[in-house]
């Protein structure tokens, strides 16, 4: 995995988890939702430099595997 690949797909799960987080009581959802603003760009910047369209295979990949690392999963 290239230093950018690894960047972006650590934005990536970052915005995912800031999104799951944000969306997790529907009550409060409006009051947090404003919040995912930065984790978006940095997403947006981070595939923009890693020349992901964030749609690839291969960025999935990679985000399975961080993932994994992450959570100790070996699945």
């Amino acid at each position: 995995m290239h230093k950018d690949e690894l960047a972006a797909a650590q934005a990536y799960v970052r915005l995912l988890e800031a999104t799951r987080a944000a969306l997790s009581d529907p009550d409060d959802a409006p009051l947090y939702l404003p919040l995912l603003t930065s984790p978006m760009e940095e997403a947006d910047g981070a595939l923009r430099r890693a020349g992901f369209a964030g749609n690839e295979t291969r960025f999935f990949e990679l985000v399975g595997s961080l993932r994994q690392s992450l959570t100790g999963s070996g699945h």
